[in-house]
């Protein structure tokens, strides 16, 4: 009785240790890959200083100081001021905090809904396969920004209507990611076992598929961010976005053009910023998908 009991666990008995050496071949690739790194550093610089900016922030972001109206970087104002006077490294610091804000919610709406379309559509073919498919078809029409400055406009100018549009906006991609990975996996042998001994739709999508398709996932995720920031500082220099006071980095880029010879650092600094964040994830997605993609991280 106890060698019937123990036998069938044997196999499962390396299990762990090999999913846990895998994860550590993983991050040990990872470490290997300086760029991926110096990205990886970068956002969680970019991250940190977003959730701790009012602590960070010297100054009020909206104050104006009449005094200090165009001063260029000094001791007190580390980035200079703007035409109001107000402090350029603490609206850069909100602005940050307002990107990356819009990155992640943009991101997080995206896949809420993107991720079950795509699951649907690749797993159960056909019908929804094709409904799908003709939804996100229409949606890649267009153009990431041509769309969601479209459904800003139409939604009307605010940081919330943006997050909206933005992440509308990436649906598509998530779908197809998703669709693409369920049609991978649905025919591999663990998901033909889990429905042979009697597992549900939502058990083999949820238990079997879905755990197995987010490396692609997380990598869309880290590329979606970026896109998500470059699509916030469009919408809010074309004024659909974050409405001033409110610090942004694409109003401070609109509102630095008409001060672009007497006082460039008006732009430098949030055009900086914004450089410095997409090139952070970008790099930290590359890295990711190397490691994460087993056809196309040993290339």
């Amino acid at each position: 009785m106890t060698a019937a009991t123990l036998a069938p666990k044997a196999p499962d008995g390396p299990a762990a240790p090999a999913r846990t050496g895998r994860a550590r071949d993983r991050l040990r690739a990872l470490r290997r890959n300086r760029l991926a790194l110096a990205g990886g550093i970068l956002a969680a610089v970019f991250v940190l200083t977003a959730l701790c900016a009012p602590l960070l922030a010297p100054y009020d972001p909206a104050a104006p100081d009449f005094a200090s109206v165009l001063a260029p970087p000094s001791g007190a104002h580390w980035l200079g001021t703007d035409d109001l006077g107000r402090d350029q490294l603490s609206r850069v610091i909100h602005g940050a905090r307002a990107s990356m804000q819009v990155g992640v919610v943009a991101v997080a709406l995206a896949f809420v809904v993107g991720v079950p379309l795509g699951l649907a559509a690749g797993y159960y073919g056909k019908l929804a396969d094709s409904a799908v498919s003709r939804l996100t078809d229409t949606l890649l029409a267009f153009p990431f920004l041509v769309l969601a400055v479209g459904l800003a406009a139409v939604l009307g100018p605010s940081l919330l209507n943006a997050t909206i549009a933005i992440g509308v906006s990436q649906i598509p991609a998530v779908i197809r990611i998703t669709r693409a990975e369920t049609l991978r996996l649905k025919h591999l042998d663990y998901v033909g076992a889990a429905i042979a001994s009697g597992g549900g739709d939502g058990t083999v999508l949820f238990r079997h598929i879905l755990p197995n398709a987010t490396s692609g996932l997380i990598v869309q995720a880290t590329v979606g961010i970026p896109a998500a920031i470059i699509g916030e500082a469009l919408l809010s220099f074309l004024g659909l976005g974050v409405q001033p006071p409110a610090p942004s980095l694409g109003v401070m880029l609109s509102s630095a053009q008409p001060f672009l010879g007497p006082a460039p650092w008006m732009a430098v600094f949030p055009g900086l910023a914004i450089v410095a964040a997409t090139l952070a994830f970008n790099l930290l997605g590359d890295g990711l998908r190397d490691v994460l993609d087993p056809r196309g991280g040993n290339r």
